[in-house]
């Protein structure tokens, strides 16, 4: 008797991810910078008024209404752009590289609010897989940058300022390989026969989906929280001249510029994806 396929797995028989899904993973983890300005220009738009710390809470709640399905979250024109360029890796794949993608536009949207540039792909792509490593990526960092004396290697509050200008290539070529390695180990584990595959960021293994997805959720934020530290009392400069630079835009055109970079992100997923 013919099986039924098992289009939901992300692991296959042989213990690792699904054609595809490793290098799509990747890929999520490494939103483009337009992206993330179209982003915070469309709610600077929204919400003139407010602080960095103010929009910081608009981004954490979008990020949170974005991965637990939220139809109000879904779009350009609401909450956090979905880029969704996995349909064909089957429904488990989709949904752990919608969790990444939301959860890599919520770190580099709040380390541009903490003044961090993502500009570089490298820079960003490591930071937002230290911060979905919660306390091991804390410590990791820690280690590889001397940042902590005397005390060991553990968590160090405000860590992804290592990430910000002035620091030397040779940090982050020296943490890539490692920290991949050890982000990749940690999303994905092995159920039963090596078939059934599912998320388990810091260490948990709870299934892709609205609860689920919300508890990883909040860990995410801990662990931005940690990475961060506290926001400053305005807006950085450099921010503030590239979200404002289209103050007098629409609303449509706000929308429409956010649109583009979505379109922009899909297209640079697609290429090369082999």
């Amino acid at each position: 008797m013919k099986k039924n396929p098992k289009p939901s797995a992300i692991i296959g028989p042989d213990g690792k991810p699904v054609g595809g899904l490793q290098n799509a993973m990747m890929k999520a983890v490494g939103v483009q910078r337009p992206l993330v300005l179209a982003y915070l220009r469309r709610l600077r738009r929204k919400y003139p008024q407010h602080t960095a710390a103010e929009l910081a809470k608009i981004v954490e709640r979008d990020y949170l209404l974005a991965i637990t399905g939220s139809g109000a979250a879904v779009g350009a024109t609401a909450a956090l752009p979905v880029v969704g360029t996995v349909a064909a890796l089957g429904f488990s794949a989709a949904a752990t590289i919608g969790f990444l993608e939301a959860s890599a536009l919520y770190a580099q949207s709040l380390a541009e609010l903490h003044g961090i540039t993502t500009e570089d792909p490298d820079k960003a792509r490591l930071l937002v897989m230290a911060i979905l490593l919660g306390e091991e990526g804390s410590s990791m960092i820690a280690a590889l940058t001397h940042q902590v004396s005397g005390r060991g290697a553990g968590p160090v509050k405000g860590w992804a300022a290592m990430f910000g200008a002035n620091k030397p290539a040779s940090l982050v070529s020296s943490m890539q390989g490692g920290l991949q390695r050890t982000f990749m180990k940690k999303m994905l584990t092995t159920q039963g026969a090596s078939i059934m595959g599912r998320m388990v960021p810091f260490g948990i293994g709870a299934a892709i989906g609205g609860a689920g997805n919300r508890y990883l959720g909040k860990r995410v934020v801990e662990a931005a929280s940690l990475a961060f530290g506290s926001l400053p009392t305005s807006i950085p400069g450099q921010l503030l001249g590239e979200i404002d630079a289209r103050a007098q835009s629409s609303e449509e055109e706000i929308i429409g510029e956010l649109e583009a970079q979505i379109e922009a992100e899909r297209t640079r997923r697609n290429q090369n994806s082999k």
